[in-house]
């Protein structure tokens, strides 16, 4: 058996994988950049603002709803998790309120089964909007975390492109020291 043959074949698939892994860490970088932007863009671009601590908009709200919300008091929202609490611990509830714990397609059947009841009009209108608007949200969290997770992807493809680079260098150390016959 040649074991240089053997150690320069070896060392070389181990750069070709630490090449690829840069590569794909490089990909996965932009990736979690771009969503990164995207949905801070955005969520800007929409001006929300958390209700300022102590108000009575968190105080009113269940106390574990509360707790959450109360987190980003006052500030303004700029990323997934922020669009995911309001959306579910903020607007969630007041939904839930509107519709007296019904969904928008219950309380938009029982407005199309009586057409002249204006009240049950106007709530499925709002229902619509709030529902609508808390699906965006949960929409841009879902982006968001989309890039989270190709962030931590990013720096395992790193860390694995450092390591195979190196036992690359290193396999070709050793092909450069061993015997032709091993």
């Amino acid at each position: 058996m040649n074991r240089k043959f053997i150690d320069k074949v070896a060392s070389s698939t181990g750069l070709l994988l630490a090449v690829v892994l840069l590569i794909a860490g490089g990909l996965l970088t932009w990736g979690y950049s771009f969503t990164n932007d995207q949905v801070k863009t955005q969520l800007a671009e929409q001006n929300i603002t958390f209700p300022a601590a102590g108000s009575a908009a968190i105080t009113s709200l269940p106390a574990a709803d509360g707790a959450q919300v109360a987190k980003y008091a006052g500030e303004p929202m700029l990323n997934g998790r922020q669009a995911e609490v309001y959306a579910d611990h903020f607007i969630a509830v007041h939904l839930k309120e509107i519709g007296a714990g019904k969904t928008y397609s219950e309380v938009s059947a029982a407005a199309q089964a009586d057409p002249t009841n204006a009240a049950l009009a106007n709530q499925v209108q709002l229902l619509f909007r709030g529902s609508t608007l808390r699906g965006l949200l949960l929409y841009g969290y879902a982006f968001w975390q989309i890039g989270q997770i190709a962030m931590y992807a990013a720096l395992v493809a790193y860390l694995g492109g450092v390591l195979f680079l190196l036992l690359a260098l290193l396999g070709f150390l050793h092909a450069r020291r061993a015997e032709e016959k091993a």
